[in-house]
């Protein structure tokens, strides 16, 4: 078990939301760090050879990648994230994965240059929600009644959603119940609500405005 935990953070990435919502499960004390990463720092970089958040420094020992972080989280500290048995845990780690597909089916669909592409990006991401209706248990969780990482991985996906329901309908999610009720579940969820800077929602808005795109264009309009 690391003795100190130190989290390099930015306030919209969602898998740095990720890797705290884990930390959060699991009660590690940790303290997190803001990195702008317009600027970024030379000391960060040499933490982070991609140059991205999250890092998690472990004893002063760089981690980065927030798969390999939580990884890292779920083999050192307790309770664990991840079902014991080994098929039912890759089958998990497998939708961990398409819960990243989903983060950039998300940017596809606020970087469309056009209403047709941005229709098009919602039908997709509709896709996904669909998919994931047919795998749901009945909740409120993943898997049941048992948080697991799948969870900590949806947790910054559906966040995105609070932003864009305040947009418009895109009809992500009707005629979904189990996924609304996952959905709203993490909502809920603590660690989900603690993962996320006290300045997110903001931030998000004015990003998306500053985006150029046909969803920028709608938020201008619905203002207007």
């Amino acid at each position: 078990m690391p003795a100190s935990l130190n989290l390099y953070s930015h306030v919209l990435c969602p898998y740095v939301q990720r890797v705290a919502i884990v930390l959060h499960e699991k009660g590690a004390a940790f303290k997190r760090h803001d990195i702008d990463l317009a600027n970024k720092p030379d000391w960060f970089l040499r933490l982070s050879p991609l140059g991205k958040t999250p890092v998690l420094l472990a004893d002063d020992q760089p981690v980065f990648e927030s798969a390999v972080i939580c990884e890292y989280l779920e083999d050192t500290l307790q309770p664990s994230l991840h079902p014991a048995e080994p098929l039912l845990r890759a089958r998990h780690r497998a939708w961990v994965e398409f819960g990243s597909s989903v983060l950039n089916q998300i940017g596809a669909f606020y970087n469309a240059q056009d209403q047709a592409a941005l229709a098009d990006k919602a039908r997709a991401l509709r896709q996904s929600f669909e998919r994931l209706e047919a795998e749901l248990a009945n909740g409120p969780y993943f898997s049941g009644n048992d948080f697991c990482m799948v969870d900590a991985a949806f947790g910054p996906v559906f966040r995105y959603f609070e932003v864009f329901d305040q947009i418009a309908d895109f009809g992500f999610f009707s005629g979904l119940p189990k996924v609304n009720t996952w959905r709203q579940a993490l909502a809920h969820r603590p660690s989900v609500q603690q993962a996320a800077h006290a300045e997110y929602a903001g931030r998000l808005q004015a990003f998306l405005r500053a985006r150029g795109s046909a969803l920028s264009s709608q938020m201008t309009e619905a203002v207007a």
